[in-house]
């Protein structure tokens, strides 16, 4: 039995599936995936671990601690839970999940007393970032699908047939990637 899974807690009981007929959990990393790919219960648990975590935030603003410390503190503490796998979940997420992550960003504004980046802000920078290193990497195994066209101004829009895969990382990065000038191969 091989469960796959990071943290010091069990985890709740979560249905198992079978690869190569081994059992693993649908656990990777502290980002949880339900049956019907589905979201709302890795939203609930970095909510809840946002919500902890701004305890903290608020605690060092009674300090009187300058803005600049804390919003080092959002970034490395509060905005890092948000932000775990984003590139994964945040396209296929529900707008009342993205809406609960977003409030959290919003009480953190006002804890510190300055604007901070959205969760959408922070969705598109890290997938354009992760994207460039792909599109940059020939040895990547997911380079194939950053493809320029024969101009070598843009790249290669990918055809989808669901809106789950429409929404996936692959065309949104690639989308992303067209909507700023990029340096031709």
């Amino acid at each position: 039995m091989t469960y796959l899974g990071v943290g010091r807690r069990k985890p709740e009981e979560q249905e198992e599936i079978h690869i190569n007929m081994e059992r693993t959990r649908k656990t990777v990393q502290c980002t949880t995936i339900t049956k019907e790919l589905k979201w709302e219960q890795n939203i609930r648990s970095l909510t809840k671990k946002a919500q902890q975590r701004m305890y903290f935030l608020r605690q060092l603003k009674k300090f009187l601690l300058p803005v600049k410390m804390l919003v080092n503190f959002y970034t490395a503490i509060i905005e890092s839970i948000l932000t775990s796998s984003i590139k994964v979940w945040f396209a296929a997420a529900t707008a009342r999940d993205k809406a609960k992550l977003q409030h959290v960003i919003h009480s953190a504004e006002k804890a510190i007393g300055c604007s901070l980046p959205s969760l959408q802000e922070l969705y598109v920078s890290r997938s354009r970032r992760r994207a460039a290193k792909i599109a940059a990497d020939p040895s990547h195994p997911g380079n194939e699908p950053f493809r320029y066209l024969p101009s070598g101004k843009r790249l290669r829009s990918i055809r989808t047939r669901t809106s789950r895969h429409k929404n996936s990382f692959f065309p949104t990065a690639v989308s992303l990637l067209n909507s700023v000038p990029l340096t031709p191969r």
